[in-house]
């Protein structure tokens, strides 16, 4: 099939939309599908449509819908879609939803927060990753945890580095961050955190290949984020082997379990400061996570996303 994939990420964008859509694209040809990644709609002759988020693609949604009116349409709902937009701009974002044939969402928790009309039509498919080419080889000397994503109010950037001031003198602990930002706010607020905080370290922008290297040397990984739709960085880390301290919230309980051993309540540094602690003291703690992610990296597999898109694609494809 020639299928258009839609993406509100610019060609040279590093941000999760646009690594998603280069991904699934790579996957749709290995499975035999020509498929052509773009910003817009413009009218372009496609045998089917995947839209990544609704209310910042729903223009293109709807363009297409109303020139190919049996056309498949598979919708992928971002995180925003459904913690921000149903409830701030509610009918662009469900007029998406209502239009396509299939959605598609990034972990096991969003059903219940859809209505009830769209979650028969909602389909989990786990973003994937490879395992890294090299053995982990963390540091010696110092007690490495990596924050990776942009600076952004949803992504609660600077709680690892709130957190790490609380530790104890003795601590070895430092923060990496690898992220960039849109914001000269963001940019000044992570540089003078730097000049008080001796154990942050803020990276910026980075290539998807510094992020894999930073995976080989850190001890740990944390994403503090407020909400999240199911952030590939859980599935690279998992892949990786990176044991992983997450914030309790539904995006990130609904890739790692209910039971998994890693969480700390979201914003609270102080519980973030004591889990840190613990996983650079207590000898069992992190390989206790790590077990719990080594558990679930089958389903973080290439070929396991790849089926699962194929599967959809060829159920909408049916004749109706």
């Amino acid at each position: 099939m020639k299928i258009s994939l839609i993406t509100p990420a610019g060609k040279h964008s590093r941000n999760g939309n646009r690594t998603t859509a280069v991904r699934w694209a790579r996957l749709l040809r290995q499975a035999g599908h020509r498929v052509r990644i773009a910003t817009d709609y413009q009218g372009e002759a496609a045998d089917a449509m995947i839209a990544l988020h609704a209310r910042h693609s729903a223009a293109a949604v709807r363009r297409y819908r109303e020139q190919m009116r049996q056309g498949p349409l598979v919708v992928g709902l971002g995180g925003t879609d459904v913690n921000t937009y149903l409830k701030t701009e509610r009918a662009l974002t469900l007029g998406s939803m209502e239009m396509a044939d299939a959605l598609i969402c990034l972990h096991d928790l969003i059903g219940p927060e859809l209505p009830a009309a769209m979650r028969g039509k909602l389909h989990v498919v786990r973003q994937s990753a490879p395992p890294l080419a090299q053995p982990r080889q963390p540091s010696k000397r110092h007690f490495d945890v990596c924050v990776i994503g942009h600076l952004r109010a949803e992504k609660d950037p600077f709680r690892t580095a709130l957190a790490a001031r609380r530790l104890p003198a003795a601590s070895r602990l430092r923060v990496h961050h690898l992220g960039g930002t849109h914001s000269a706010d963001y940019a000044a607020q992570a540089r003078a955190e730097m000049a008080r905080n001796p154990r942050y370290l803020w990276r910026g922008a980075v290539p998807g290949g510094r992020v894999r290297r930073e995976f080989g040397k850190t001890h740990a990984m944390v994403i503090s984020s407020l909400q999240e739709g199911g952030a590939n960085v859980v599935s690279e880390a998992v892949a990786a082997g990176v044991p992983i301290i997450a914030s309790d919230i539904s995006g990130n309980i609904g890739l790692l379990g209910p039971d998994y051993p890693g969480y700390y309540p979201v914003g609270d540094e102080a519980a973030l400061a004591e889990m840190l602690l613990r996983a650079e003291m207590q000898p069992g703690f992190l390989p206790c996570l790590a077990r719990h992610g080594g558990k679930l990296a089958p389903l973080f597999q290439p070929a396991h996303e790849r089926a699962a898109l194929a599967k959809i694609i060829n159920a909408v494809s049916r004749p109706r």
